[in-house]
């Protein structure tokens, strides 16, 4: 029962990969991380809002995308001696360009077929879709993995993935399942420090540490509409990008590069733990995975603004935190050929419970 796992998330930095047995519990085997080329990575981002040629960009981003899917796949079954033919199914994320649930789609691209056609493996892919037709937002959809992987927590508990964005799945001695996008993880911080220090991104949150955090610049950020919503709610590029920042930031007098960035991971830690103590004020620990799982500066103002619960990475209890997301679309690609409904109408606000991914065979 081994899966391979794709995920490529909004930070653009490249794509995991990850070998799964699921059976008898998801085991993950290997990993393999492939960087994305620059120029991939631009034409992604210009896809992320309104411009000319858009089909025919898509088109092409796409495709190259999948053959370093492809490559990624090939290296990971090379490195772990296990042939194509042992692999049950890809479970392919993709790359979101677009996601707009308040107008009912979501684009995630990504050629499944292709990406069958180059491996040789079934490819399940576009995941979202099921949900956003049965009415909900598409997103998040890694609560249902969080739950089955967390069935033996024995107290309330949330499960927190820090990527470009930040998503909470809230999990209950009851067993009792919910969640929702928190607002922005990395995605403005690394904007940032990558237009101001030509910086990939903040190591370990030391810039932001280095700096003071600006309360009006702070409140301004947290006035935005989408944090005075509750559940089921989702959100990205779309609303929360560089230019949105700098818009705020011209409304206020000059604030010194370190001070801003300072601010936006105080905003980040700010958002995440006013939305996990008002859905689950009896929160006892926070389990953390994703890139921000290493911002040290991060995990400390969460641990103070929420001073009741334990903060602590997953890699605690032997899962790794940098591969949650891939693992958790490979089990979802087993999901879907099981048969298996893997959304979560308490979190994404469907109308009932959905199997999920379309089926490219090999």
């Amino acid at each position: 029962m081994l899966y391979i796992g794709i995920m490529s998330g909004t930070s653009l930095d490249g794509i995991d990969i990850c070998l799964l047995d699921v059976d008898p519990y998801c085991q993950l085997i290997a990993s393999h991380y492939v960087a994305m080329p620059a120029d991939l990575k631009e034409s992604l981002l210009s896809l992320c809002s309104s411009g000319a040629d858009e089909i025919n960009r898509a088109a092409l981003a796409e495709q190259q995308w999948a053959q370093l899917a492809a490559q990624g796949v090939q290296q990971l079954l090379a490195q772990t001696h296990t042939p194509a033919a042992q692999v049950r199914a890809i479970g392919s994320h993709g790359q979101t360009i677009r996601h707009e649930p308040a107008k009912q789609f979501t684009v995630q691209i990504g050629s499944p077929a292709l990406l069958a056609e180059l491996t040789g493996i079934c490819v399940v892919s576009h995941f979202r879709q099921r949900d956003i037709a049965a009415g909900g937002q598409g997103a998040p959809l890694v609560p249902a993995f969080h739950e089955m992987l967390f069935q033996q927590q024995r107290k309330p508990c949330a499960v927190l993935n820090i990527g470009g964005f930040s998503n909470v799945t809230l999990l209950t001695e009851r067993h009792e399942t919910s969640g929702f996008d928190c607002g922005p993880g990395n995605v403005l911080m690394d904007a940032w420090i990558q237009r101001k220090q030509n910086c990939a991104f903040d190591k370990d949150g030391a810039w932001a540490a280095s700096g003071t955090v600006n309360q009006a610049l702070l409140e301004h950020m947290l006035s935005e509409p989408f944090f005075a919503t509750q559940g089921p709610k989702s959100t990205g590029r779309e609303l929360f990008n560089l230019p949105w920042l700098e818009n705020i930031l011209a409304q206020h007098s000059v604030i010194a590069e370190h001070d801003v960035q300072a601010t936006l991971c105080e905003f980040t830690a700010r958002t995440i733990s006013q939305a996990i103590t008002l859905a689950q004020a009896n929160t006892q620990v926070v389990w953390v995975c994703g890139g921000g799982a290493h911002n040290k500066d991060l995990l400390e103002r969460l641990r103070r603004l929420m001073p009741q619960c334990s903060v602590q990475s997953t890699d605690a209890l032997g899962i790794s935190a940098d591969w949650m997301e891939a693992m958790a679309f490979a089990w979802l690609a087993h999901c879907c050929l099981e048969g298996i409904a893997s959304n979560r109408p308490a979190v994404t606000g469907a109308k009932g419970l959905r199997v999920l991914g379309a089926i490219y065979p090999a």
